[in-house]
């Protein structure tokens, strides 16, 4: 008898963290005594993720983020919408487990998925100190949009949004992956640990970059990258993929990246 799907579960909790039964992890979906025939791991399981899925011959997927369009569980609210019910029965009908994984990556020490920010952006040697929802990096001195430039082809991002003065020279870097530009995020590292430009996904933009305009009309220096959520967790879900299949070699393991939700006009 093969590895079931619960055996592999095993090796994730074991990873990232056991599921906290307050939080959002665990089986989605599935039968844990099915026998394991590959794994993807993902960001958002989209159906055009877990079509590919289906396709490379896998039939468990960890996913970062909810199934079904929003963070918490409960599906009460969806049960008449016909997108819902359609996937809903699609991933029934392929008999695919479905695990999420968020707040064990995100709790690991360091955080995994900032670990894989920063592994792909190059600066694993220029981490100043790890944070439970942040990084600081010291870099050689760099023009503001350049430095830009340089995460949008680390990133394979779409597009930058870039608030402060171009030619400003970065030198300290505070690193917020995911849902965390806000100001009670980024203000600590603003004012406790001397960063002088903020990388962030995504946050209420009536918060932190209004706080960066007035801070740049003041004269202070300061600026902020944002580059979106999935960009900004994306790696960190290549990362647990990499992580996972050096623990498991027998079993196949990929990484699946979707197309992006929103297209750039």
């Amino acid at each position: 008898m093969g590895r079931t799907v619960g055996d592999f579960l095993q090796v994730v909790e074991a990873l990232s963290g056991t599921a906290d039964s307050s939080g959002v992890d665990g089986l989605v979906c599935g039968d844990p005594e099915s026998i394991l025939t590959g794994v993807a791991v993902v960001f958002s399981a989209t159906l055009p993720v877990l079509e590919a899925t289906v396709a490379s011959g896998a039939n468990l997927i960890i996913a970062h983020e909810g199934v079904y369009y929003r963070h918490h569980a409960g599906e009460d609210w969806l049960s008449q919408d016909s997108v819902y019910r359609q996937k809903k029965e699609w991933i029934t009908s392929q008999g695919l487990s479905i695990w999420r994984n968020h707040d064990g990556w995100h709790r690991r020490v360091p955080d995994g998925i900032m670990q894989g920010l920063v592994h792909t952006l190059g600066w694993d040697d220029r981490i100043d100190t790890y944070l439970p929802t942040a990084a600081v990096a010291t870099i050689p001195p760099v023009p503001l949009a350049t430095l830009a430039k340089e995460l949008k082809f680390r990133l394979a991002a779409p597009f930058i949004r870039l608030g402060g003065d171009p030619a400003m020279i970065s030198r300290r870097i505070g690193l917020l992956a995911g849902y965390r530009g806000n100001m009670e995020q980024a203000l600590p590292l603003l004012q406790e640990h001397g960063v002088d430009t903020l990388i962030a996904g995504e946050g209420p933009e009536w918060e932190l970059p209004e706080y960066m305009t007035d801070a740049c009309h003041q004269g202070g220096g300061r600026g902020l990258l944002m580059v979106g959520h999935a960009v900004s967790e994306e790696p960190g879900m290549r990362y647990l993929a990499e992580e996972l299949q050096s623990l498991v070699p027998d079993v196949q393991i990929h990484y699946i990246a979707g197309p992006a939700p929103l297209s750039v006009i």
